[in-house]
């Protein structure tokens, strides 16, 4: 009896310690807590996209605007922290994610199922739909897909745009360029043929170059075209609140507004 007790406590012994080292294996998720004990939110995002993240002069001074930095503004009320933002190039927006240089990536960031697989997403907060700037002078020219076979067509490095060029502009020479302003360039200089944007920033750059304009392609769309926040892995407390936030800000119909007076701001003259 004596010998089944001993037997039957150490059994009891080797399940707790089975059960903590189980425990002690799940990371806490410290997300939300992080953030508002250092009273900062650390935004990354590259300022080129407008309507969405731009630089203008405001009050003299070079300034961060756009529907993004609305929205993160919104982020960080609801947080009851104060916003810094981050611009870097695009491809190394979601890179300072995984090296703690940022809290949160916003930057009309499409939340693609490899993307998923490495960070954390929102809820999704704008439906973008992808279109193909030409010179004016060449618009009869490009009427389908079909027409860019061996043309050469800039995207920007790293973004949903670069897929969209390889896989629907059959044939075409896909150039990869890391600022946005440099593929503009390039297509006025006529160094390439074309170049793939998300519509309201084609808008944008269109409204202020008379000699370019949105060709009538049709770019097929998909649910990764959707926009959303990004976070590390595992920021389960932080994306309810940021999904508060995203929620609150599309029901009332703010977001669209955001974009629309970004959108105003941007074909104003402000750089």
């Amino acid at each position: 009896m004596k010998l089944v007790k001993v037997f039957s406590g150490l059994a009891l012994t080797a399940s707790v310690l089975l059960l903590t080292a189980c425990g002690s294996g799940q990371k806490e998720d410290t997300s939300l807590k992080d953030i508002q004990d250092k009273g900062t939110l650390t935004v990354a995002m590259n300022p080129e996209f407008a309507p969405f993240e731009f630089k203008a002069l405001v009050n003299g001074k070079d300034t961060i605007v756009g529907a993004d930095v609305e929205i993160a503004n919104a982020i960080g009320k609801e947080l009851g922290v104060k916003v810094k933002f981050s611009s870097m190039s695009f491809n190394n927006v979601l890179a300072s994610l995984q090296s703690g240089k940022a809290d949160i990536a916003i930057s009309g960031i499409s939340a693609t199922k490899e993307r998923a697989k490495v960070y954390d997403f929102s809820e999704s907060y704008y439906e973008s739909v992808n279109v193909v700037i030409v010179k004016k002078s060449d618009l009869s020219k490009y009427t389908s897909t079909a027409d860019f076979e061996n043309a050469s067509v800039a995207t920007q490095k790293g973004t949903i745009q670069e897929a969209v060029a390889k896989d629907q502009l059959k044939g075409a020479k896909v150039v990869s360029l890391v600022q946005n302003g440099e593929m503009i360039n390039e297509l006025k200089s006529s160094q390439v043929d074309a170049v793939v944007f998300e519509k309201p920033i084609a808008e944008a750059y269109v409204a202020k170059n008379d000699d370019l304009a949105i060709a009538e392609v049709k770019l097929e769309s998909s649910d990764s075209d959707a926009y959303a926040v990004a976070m590390p892995k595992g920021s389960t407390a932080l994306k309810e609140k940021i999904d508060k936030v995203i929620k609150e800000l599309k029901d009332s119909g703010k977001i669209d507004q955001f974009v629309q007076d970004a959108y105003d701001l941007s074909v104003s003259g402000a750089e």
